[in-house]
């Protein structure tokens, strides 16, 4: 990836101050939207106002910060020993950590290769993991199946993260039995409204996407954002945004808390469509009314008010976040 120049931070600087889109940024300046997105919130004054000339000095001095410094050295195995064995960090929390923090430090895949070569060696450091490694069935540094031009949550903004704003969804499968069959959910995140509609073509990402288009173009206008996880069937995510007019993020790999509502919602699903169900034994108008009975359903968190009712109030502009 080709870094930004100083002649295009100026005019990042000057699209800014016209009050474009990092969008219609990212197409001026011929580079994807996540690297406006990125370059912004990693390169921005301390009171969040971007400078040209303070971003490049910026970011020249972190790369002859991290220059010589991404080898796994003594200094960085004891620090990422000491997270993980005295506080019980992730290799994900300790990168992130340290790239906040200014902290030289290696990738996440380097500290989980690192993590499983401790233990062929007898090591333990793995028991002190959450999963103590259970969820990778391949090593850290094996091929990975990547989805081109995806967009890291790290880049949603606070509006997302906070629900600050209605109109953000999580988007998920359930597959059926023998991973035959699939059904779509997609959740909204400040009502906890949701779709679902079964896929006939499976997690095929054309026709997952063609489907998604037309369970929300009802509710273009309250369209958003959209999160998912890195499953190939969300490949055409680009297609998405595109029809819909909304952003969509990638959560990072094995981290479902980050889409903890989506895995909720999944979890009431099953409460009618239990895990190995053969889905084929499921019609439209069940899998409809499946839907309806969990929206209708009064939740605590909502003030025992239910989804369905809160959805069509913003819907209908009846209610509003306050400011």
């Amino acid at each position: 990836m080709k870094h930004l120049t100083k002649e295009q931070r100026y005019q990042i600087k000057a699209y800014l101050n016209c009050g474009k889109s990092k969008t219609y940024i990212a197409n001026e300046l011929k580079v994807d939207k996540s690297t406006i997105y990125r370059e912004i919130k990693r390169n921005s004054t301390k009171r969040g106002s971007y400078n040209p000339d303070f971003a490049h000095e910026l970011c020249s001095e972190r790369k002859e910060r991290f220059a010589s410094n991404r080898k796994f050295t003594p200094s960085i195995e004891k620090y990422v020993r000491g997270k993980i064995e005295q506080e019980q960090w992730s290799p994900e929390q300790i990168v992130g950590y340290c790239k906040t923090q200014n902290i030289p430090i290696v990738s996440h895949e380097r500290i989980y290769a690192y993590v499983r070569e401790d233990k062929k060696q007898g090591g333990n450091l793995f028991k002190h993991l959450r999963h103590q490694l259970k969820h990778r069935k391949r090593p850290v540094s094996g091929k990975q199946n990547t989805i081109k031009d995806r967009v890291s949550i790290d880049l949603r903004s606070d509006i997302i993260n906070n629900k600050m704003r209605f109109g953000d969804w999580e988007i998920d499968l359930i597959i059926g039995k023998d991973r035959k069959g699939a059904i779509v959910t997609i959740v909204e995140r400040t009502t906890a409204f949701f779709l679902m509609r079964k896929l006939p073509f499976g997690k095929n990402a054309q026709e997952l996407a063609k489907i998604v288009i037309e369970m929300l173009l009802p509710y273009k206008d309250f369209t958003h954002s959209i999160t998912s996880d890195n499953g190939k069937e969300f490949a055409a995510h680009k297609k998405i945004s595109k029809k819909l007019l909304t952003e969509f993020f990638f959560a990072h790999p094995y981290s479902s808390w980050e889409r903890g509502l989506s895995e909720y919602t999944n979890k009431l699903v099953r409460q009618y469509i239990p895990k190995k169900s053969i889905f084929s034994m499921y019609n439209e108008q069940e899998i409809k009314e499946i839907q309806h009975k969990i929206n209708r359903r009064p939740r605590k968190n909502l003030n025992y008010d239910n989804p369905k009712n809160l959805f069509y109030k913003f819907v209908n502009q009846k209610v509003a976040f306050a400011s």
